[in-house]
């Protein structure tokens, strides 16, 4: 599988690691569904960082909806595979890449 850069070097048992993990939603960000778009704002930054506006595409809206802290990312994994038309790995792939980068602008972080 073709996994996101950041997991390239590491093994599969360090994926299946990951994917026990659970998520949970930072505070300094809200969610909002504007004119049919779903836009991530955070809300405790500096005045330098006011552009820092994600908008999800539908399927990252879903995985943003199903972050709760409780359910494991294999469990968000499934729930996209059952909902969306999309092979187990290219989900896992996808998703790797969608925690990874809301872990990067401290949108998530580890339950």
């Amino acid at each position: 599988m073709n996994y996101p850069k950041e997991y390239r070097d590491i093994t599969r048992m360090d994926v299946a690691n990951y994917l026990e993990k659970r998520f949970i939603k930072e505070d300094s960000v809200v969610s909002r569904n504007v004119g049919g778009e779903f836009i991530l704002v955070p809300i405790r930054r500096s005045a330098t960082e006011v552009d820092s506006i994600y908008t999800l595409n539908e399927v990252a809206a879903r995985i943003w909806d199903l972050i709760d802290g409780v359910k494991t990312v294999a469990a968000i994994r499934d729930a996209i595979v059952g909902e969306y038309e999309v092979a187990p790995d290219e989900a896992e792939k996808d998703l790797l890449d969608l925690l990874m980068q809301l872990q990067s602008v401290n949108a998530v972080r580890e339950a």
